[in-house]
């Protein structure tokens, strides 16, 4: 297999791609397959979930329980609805009658999930396991599964291999699978990053649905957009953390009603708060590639759409998606773009990346300047830590967000001013962030243990 653009971006539910998406997802497949098995289903009386580490240490303020027990219910990240959803998994906590896959009834409730947060599983920090039990409380079944960022899913036998392993074994389809070979298809066929991306991408989808699926894409982060500089109010989870967004709209629409360039970064900040704030309440969100980074992206191309001339905003759209997709599966297959994993660089590290590039390329760049802008975003961005404050991706992620968007836009346009020729390679880069992430102590990788996690307290931080 290779990786997709619609692999890194797809549609779901804040708070984190990796706590809430994968989650959801995990469950939704343990309950429709244990079900459908003919020697198995008809036995499954009972289930229990075990979480282990990064999943367990901030599963309450990732939304987590809520999530398994949705997905347990046969829930999809992309169209459940976030209200509904959570007003369901209140009542089975009040009352029970959990249907699983949407038909059977267990007793299990989000309380009743168990976590082990000083336990992590040796492959991945975003453990969780699935048992499902006969009447007699005797098992079934018991899978292990793990969530390892951007919401993907995978089972404990495909842990032992990497994304890039499997990717290899399709030689000729993957069309590249390094920064350098990515390079190489554009030189020897005179095309773009998003080009080469295309290729791949017509392994799966004819080029119409390719389009519109990406226009869906940047629809929905658009939405979010909208919906975030509309929405005021208080973020839930206890820190009291406020709503920006939709202030700064006013008070900026008031001052800079032509979005004039002396005010662009402002706005770029305004966008990625907004998607941001919209994460951390819940809302409709597209992992850009994971949740807790979900509003770089989208900023950095509401930049392009808005201050880019005479281009049509859905060619930017396309071309921008399309690009952004093909640093991100380098990142994904090469290293890791979870937080659980290599710490705050693989999230919004990545996604710097991922909108350097893209912003480059619809801005005019050459490949090789594309991968620069790509390489100088994540080489300031190694080491980042995720120290979540109160397990929440709310202090620092939000602000954090709109600092990369702007990064973003600086890396580009550094790689617009050179020749595309550099010192540090994408792929050098990337293999560094990986190593780095390898070193990182647990406590700065999503357990809410270190860091700001542990040195902040909400009353710190009343006007965020």
């Amino acid at each position: 297999m290779s990786i997709s653009t619609f692999d890194m971006f797809k549609i779901g539910i804040g708070p984190s791609s990796s706590h809430t998406v994968g989650p959801m997802r995990a469950a939704a497949q343990f309950a429709h397959e244990v079900l459908a098995d003919p020697e198995t289903g008809p036995q499954v009386a009972e289930v229990e979930v075990h979480l282990y580490g990064s999943l367990a240490a901030t599963g309450e303020g990732h939304g987590t329980l809520s999530a398994i027990v949705m997905g347990l219910e046969g829930s999809d990240p992309e169209t459940v609805d976030p209200v509904a959803g959570r007003e369901r998994v209140e009542r089975i906590e009040a009352e029970g009658g959990l249907l699983l896959d949407g038909r059977l009834e267990v007793s299990l409730r989000p309380s009743s999930i168990v976590l082990h947060p000083l336990t992590f599983l040796p492959q991945h920090s975003n453990g969780m396991t699935f048992i499902a039990q006969d009447s007699d409380g005797a098992e079934l079944v018991r899978r292990p599964m793990f969530s390892v960022g951007g919401g993907f899913v995978v089972d404990e036998a495909d842990m032992d291999r990497s994304i890039a392993e499997v990717a290899a074994e399709d030689e000729g389809r993957t069309i590249f699978t390094t920064g350098a070979e990515l390079l190489r298809v554009c030189e020897d066929r005179g095309i773009s990053i998003s080009d080469a991306m295309l290729l791949r991408e017509r392994q799966w989808r004819d080029d119409e649905e390719i389009r519109e699926g990406l226009l869906r894409i940047w629809r929905t982060m658009d939405d979010c957009i909208q919906r975030g500089i509309r929405t005021p109010g208080i973020l839930p989870g206890g820190l009291e953390v406020k709503r920006r967004a939709a202030s700064w709209y006013d008070s900026l629409s008031a001052e800079d009603p032509a979005r004039l360039p002396m005010n662009s970064f402002e706005w770029v900040s305004l966008a990625a708060l907004a998607v941001n704030e919209e994460n951390a309440a819940g809302g409709r969100v597209v992992t850009a590639p994971t949740n807790g980074a979900a509003g770089i992206i989208p900023a950095v191309l509401f930049f392009a759409t808005n201050y880019i001339e005479g281009v049509d905003p859905d060619e930017i759209a396309v071309r921008f998606l399309l690009t952004a997709g093909a640093i991100g599966s380098l990142y994904k297959e090469h290293a890791s773009i979870s937080g659980a994993e290599v710490g705050c660089q693989g999230e919004v590290g990545s996604a710097c990346s991922m909108a350097a590039a893209a912003l480059c390329e619809v801005m005019g760049g050459k490949p090789a300047q594309v991968e620069n802008a790509a390489e100088i975003a994540m080489e300031h961005n190694l080491g980042l830590t995720c120290d979540p404050v109160g397990g929440l991706v709310q202090v620092p992620c939000i602000e954090r967000n709109a600092m990369a968007a702007v990064k973003a836009i600086t890396a580009a346009r550094f790689a617009l001013r050179g020749t595309g020729e550099h010192f540090v390679s994408l792929d050098t880069v990337i293999e560094t962030m990986r190593l780095t992430g390898k070193d990182m102590s647990e406590r700065y990788k999503e357990t809410a243990m270190g860091g700001l996690a542990v040195t902040a307290v909400p009353v710190s931080v009343p006007d965020c």
